[in-house]
């Protein structure tokens, strides 16, 4: 069996408070924070570099919705993707 089967009969084998506290004593932080972070550094890269809307943006990170997704963006980096987007471009444009 591979190394990949092995960990997700292991991890399958967890409770839900067993594995979210095993992640966050190796990780730091819980794991839907982590996946949250996770999510948004992403976000950043393809608003930054990319021309992808919010709606498929948020579709391809999982989100039910650009408004969802918009949300918890704002949430996270104090801004919404849109101006997040624009600002990077404008910055960069500026080098």
């Amino acid at each position: 069996m591979s190394s990949i089967g092995s960990s997700s009969t292991i991890a399958a084998a967890m409770s839900r408070t067993s594995f979210a506290e095993r992640f966050r004593a190796v990780a730091g932080v819980p794991p839907l924070t982590y996946l949250t972070r996770w999510r948004m550094l992403l976000a950043q890269r393809a608003l930054r570099d990319g021309d992808a809307g919010v709606g498929s943006l948020a579709f391809t990170l999982g989100y039910a919705s650009g408004g969802a997704f918009s949300t918890a963006f704002k949430r996270e980096t104090g801004e919404s993707p849109l101006n997040y987007r624009r600002r990077i471009s404008h910055n960069l444009a500026n080098r």
